[in-house]
């Protein structure tokens, strides 16, 4: 006993309270969490902070229409059209001044930061996004509040990776779960949100998003319900499918939704067009959109095509559509013109909610339709109102899946699930065969990007197979046998083999699934490769010429994980082995190439910003710089000149110093003004002045 308490003294002299508190704190500051908790507890902040954003935007929506019906009220038409010009001017100046990003739907933008810059995004967008929207819309613009509060949380997610020094992959995450959080706060629409994030924003799914998403998209919802109440958008009553004969409406419905999608499309962007071709200043421009918006919905005894519509909506269903035909046809067509002036001005404002108000008109009059000819069997034109919305919506931004839970979480009725499936399916493939882009991805075609499963796959047709494939592409000969070949995968790594035959042609590919496929089938271990694997006949090459883009779309379409890298002049002659390790490289390696070039245009521009121009320049035959690389000619271009783009075939390249200039390539140039001269000599007439001087 003495000799324990003796111990236990001595123990605690050495480890006093103090002291043990200082290392449990020590231990405390040591440990790491892992790396699921610190990604969930960011999307918990980020939705908690749109679920905030989103409820300060719909305050401030409410407030700005107050005031607007406050002038309409005192002044009638004259009062209305002044305060939508007026808010139309602050609109332009915000957007043109502070963040062009605000401009439009803003969707791409976000699609655009996660293909092209990694997640990054301003953190100025959201502030600027949330009072030009909410002006917008508040005015009255025809403009829904999705796109600004997807925007907003994409961009907070955006900062907060940026902040805590995020890889590009988590940052990713982190706008994509903002942008989960802006659908489920704005539209009560959790389920709704977390999928729009995953099949448009990020355009994949894997588990570590769909985590990070969906607790974003929750949290937001949370914050969402304690300020707004948790009623769904709209009070409908239960529309069942009362007869089969219904489908083949739902079907024409589909395809009807399709066309007015396309339609929607085109408009818009043919007056994006038309607005960013006419030479005056962007508030002049906003505040025309504006004007020209309400010039339309006076068209309309109650003004009902302004602002996103949603209330409309939600009375049109749950009275069965009362409208009369006539009018319904008018304000399908006036709602879209509205929608194109508003945002293809350049003010700033969503998609979504357009979209629904025309898919729901678009339904009405189907239904209408169906229930006079078959009152028996269309019994409910209500029920084509609602499924009109997802079907339309999901032939705008090809988004089915989204169309549908929205649709089903914003009116709570689950009876409609089969037709709303079929519906938007239909709508879904028949706008693609007819318009190939959504109104999400042309945006960001126009400026040269394609959207591939969240990334941008145009930079890759700046990149050959030639500059990355591997050239030790692991051969084995027709000889080896399924033995040797298991004794090679153990010794190099390696899940597929290239097999050349006796003169060291290529015979064919071998990996091994084909070892696994054999071993399966019990097949002797003296059998030989050429008995599992694929022989050059059905095999898949690549040339080292072709771009990766083209490479890319052949090996999505079958599966493959390797392609062999042949001779053009002799297909049996193995330069090397394209796989997807290879792929990812490149990408990544032309996105540095697409980022130095803009930097260095940012930097020069800065220099010099009054006197420098971007230059557009077709190359012709005989032109000096016609198959020579860039490398040769930079020695000859003036001095601070930048090629930024070639355009070639359609396709757009990021030029680097091994591209050869062809003839019918059009150069885009940054130069200063008085360098263009320069220029021109440089890549056109040189060649000339050198034979005239010899």
């Amino acid at each position: 006993m003495t000799s324990q308490n003796h111990v236990s003294q001595v123990d605690g002299a050495s480890h006093s309270p103090w002291s043990l508190w200082l290392e449990r704190l020590a231990s405390i500051l040591r440990w790491h969490p892992p790396e699921e908790v610190i990604l969930l507890s960011t999307a918990v902040f980020v939705g908690v902070g749109t679920g905030y954003g989103a409820v300060f935007f719909i305050w401030l929506i409410g407030r700005i229409t107050d005031l607007r019906l406050t002038f309409e009220q005192r002044a009638g038409i004259v009062g209305l059209l002044t305060f939508m010009v007026v808010a139309g001017l602050i609109v332009g100046v915000m957007v043109s001044r502070w963040a062009s990003e605000a401009k439009g739907h803003g969707v791409p933008e976000v699609m655009e930061a996660i293909a092209v810059r990694g997640g990054r995004i301003r953190p100025r967008v959201a502030i600027v996004k949330i009072l030009a929207s909410g002006l917008t819309i508040g005015a009255g613009g025809s403009a829904g509040r999705e796109g600004p509060i997807v925007q907003v949380g994409a961009a907070l997610g955006s900062t907060v990776g940026q902040v805590l020094r995020f890889a590009n992959d988590r940052v990713q995450t982190l706008v994509a779960a903002g942008a989960a959080a802006g659908i489920a706060a704005t539209f009560n629409a959790p389920i709704a949100g977390a999928i729009f994030a995953l099949e448009v924003i990020l355009g994949r799914f894997s588990a570590r998003n769909f985590g990070a998403v969906v607790i974003s998209a929750v949290s937001a919802s949370i914050i969402s319900r304690i300020y707004l109440g948790d009623q769904p958008a709209f009070a409908v009553p239960a529309y069942p499918l009362h007869h089969l004969g219904e489908l083949p409406i739902y079907v024409v419905l589909g395809v009807l939704a399709a066309i007015v999608a396309v339609i929607f499309i085109r408009v818009l962007y043919a007056l994006e067009d038309f607005f960013d071709e006419w030479g005056i200043p962007m508030p002049l421009k906003t505040a025309l959109g504006l004007l020209l918006t309400g010039g339309v919905a006076l068209l309309l005894p109650q003004y009902e095509i302004l602002g996103p519509g949603l209330h409309m909506i939600g009375e049109v269903i749950a009275e069965n559509v009362p409208l009369a035909f006539q009018t319904m046809i008018l304000l399908l067509i006036l709602k879209l013109a509205a929608t194109s002036f508003t945002l293809g001005s350049g003010n700033s404002g969503g998609v979504f909610a357009p979209s629904l108000f025309m898919g729901a008109v678009l339904g009405g009059l189907v239904g209408q339709a169906a229930h006079a000819l078959w009152p028996d069997v269309a019994i409910n034109p209500g029920a084509y109102a609602i499924v009109g919305m997802a079907a339309t919506f999901a032939g705008a931004a090809r988004a089915p899946m989204t169309a549908v839970l929205i649709v089903f979480e914003m009116s709570n009725d689950y009876k409609l699930i089969l037709p709303l499936m079929l519906a938007t399916v239909i709508a879904t493939f028949f706008a693609e065969a007819l318009f190939k882009e959504s109104i999400y991805t042309l945006k960001l075609k126009r400026k040269g990007i394609t959207i591939q499963a969240g990334r941008d796959v145009d930079v890759l047709q700046a990149v050959t197979v030639g500059e990355v494939m591997s050239r030790d592409f692991g051969a084995v000969s027709t000889n080896t046998t399924l033995s040797e070949l298991s004794d090679f995968f153990a010794r190099t790594h390696r899940h597929g083999a290239i097999v050349l035959d006796e003169q060291g042609k290529l015979w064919g590919l071998v990996t091994v699934s084909d070892l696994d496929r054999a071993v399966e089938d019990e097949l002797p271990r003296s059998t030989p490769v050429t008995e599992i694997g694929t022989p050059r006949a059905r095999l898949v090459v690549a040339y080292p010429d072709e771009t990766l883009a083209e490479v890319l779309t052949r090996m999505g379409i079958r599966g493959y994980g390797r392609l062999p890298v042949v001779a053009r002049e002799d297909p049996t002659h193995v330069v090397g082995v394209i796989r997807r390790e290879e792929v990812i490289r490149a990408y990544n390696m032309a996105l540095a190439r697409r980022a130095e070039l803009q930097h260095r245009a940012k930097r020069a521009q800065l220099r010099n910003i009054d006197g420098t121009e971007f230059v557009d320049i077709t190359l012709n035959e005989g032109d000096a710089a016609v198959g020579k690389r860039l490398v040769e000619i930079a020695p000859l271009l003036p001095q601070d000149s930048i090629i930024i783009s070639i355009r070639r075939d359609g396709r757009m390249l990021i030029p680097h110093g091994q591209t050869v200039f062809q003839a019918g390539d059009s150069i885009t140039a940054f130069v200063r003004t008085s360098d263009i001269e320069q220029l021109f000599q440089a890549l056109k007439t040189e060649a000339k002045s050198s034979s005239a001087q010899a």
